[in-house]
């Protein structure tokens, strides 16, 4: 869709008058929209084949956050003009697409810039207090199953010839086979709706701000799924862009400063800890996969879908030199 179509539609609909910017996004159409009067906001036209019951659980999930936690720092989901949550329209090419507007969050994201120890620190306590937010919420969509689930590993493996041959698919391989391994202890695992995807693209921040996490974005992949796979997902997301194996004792140098922050305000067991490392291989694992299966079918948007790929080879092999036993005592020693 065109800026000026989405224009349109958010005048028409919100009565918000503005100039909309395309965000890069997987699969839908993403906005920023400028209003001179009336801040800033983000359009989202659902892709046609969302389900209407998934975007209808991530706009009742930001409105248990604003009821529960207000002080998160998380988007609002407005109504248009008619009081609706999800209205659909037909667009200039005939397509039925579900739209929403939300606050946009001032900052920069956490890819585009660096923390510190104690920023990271600050970032495992927000992901804890959403966590207690989230715990008594549900919805009949949250059970859905999601790719990006690493609870899903395991159905990919049909995905491997996505991958390249030689190390690259040995390491996807051996993270599978490992994953396998301590998949039933995972099953057996407390669970809840959870955000699921702590990347560093999620995160918006501002340096000059004591709190320094100013957004947490995108409910796109919220989900019921394991606590330990919510904490897995925010550590793996922390890991070094670039792996110098001469001057680094683990890839978890940086993540347990957000476990640090994360255990002020939320337990984890034993079991749960031992299980996370394995956890986050699993979701570097399931990203190589991902990403390099829609890549071969968008290649017009592979630079987008491959931006985090490359490095996470690096880490994929880092797991593939360490054995079983050393995987298991990363967070508990």
């Amino acid at each position: 869709m065109g800026a000026a179509e989405a224009e349109e539609i958010a005048e028409r609909l919100y009565g918000a008058r503005g100039s909309a910017t395309r965000f890069a996004t997987e699969k839908d159409d993403t906005f920023l929209l400028n209003c001179a009067t009336g801040g800033k906001f983000v359009l989202k036209i659902a892709h046609p084949s969302e389900r209407m019951e998934e975007l209808d659980f991530q706009v009742a999930l930001m409105r248990h956050l604003e009821q529960r936690a207000p002080d998160l720092p998380v988007p609002r989901a407005l109504r248009d003009v008619d009081g609706g949550d999800l209205p659909i329209i037909t667009t200039s090419a005939g397509e039925r697409r579900v739209v929403r507007l939300i606050t946009f969050l001032q900052g920069t994201p956490l890819d585009r810039t660096s923390a510190t120890a104690p920023q990271r620190e600050r970032i495992g306590e927000i992901l804890a207090k959403l966590r207690h937010a989230m715990a008594d919420f549900s919805h009949p969509a949250d059970g859905r199953a999601l790719a990006w689930d690493v609870t899903h590993l395991l159905d990919l493996t049909d995905l491997l010839s996505f991958i390249p041959g030689g190390g690259k698919r040995a390491w996807t391989v051996r993270a599978l086979e490992r994953f396998a391994e301590v998949k039933p202890r995972l099953d057996l695992c407390r669970r809840q709706v959870l955000h699921n995807d702590f990347n560093t693209s999620n995160l918006v921040v501002d340096h000059a701000s004591p709190q320094f996490l100013t957004g947490v974005i995108d409910f796109g992949d919220a989900v019921r799924t394991a606590v330990a796979v919510d904490v897995s997902t925010a550590l793996m997301n922390q890991m070094p862009k670039t792996l110098d194996h001469g001057n680094r004792r683990d890839l978890f140098d940086e993540p347990r400063d957000v476990l640090r922050g994360y255990l002020r305000h939320a337990e984890l067991t034993d079991e749960e800890l031992r299980l996370i490392p394995f956890l986050s291989m699993g979701r570097l694992a399931v990203r190589a996969l991902l990403t390099c299966w829609r890549a071969e079918i968008f290649p017009e948007n592979s630079r987008y879908i491959l931006r985090n790929t490359e490095a996470g080879w690096a880490h994929l092999e880092w797991f593939h030199s360490i054995s079983t036993a050393q995987i298991s005592d990363l967070l508990t020693r």
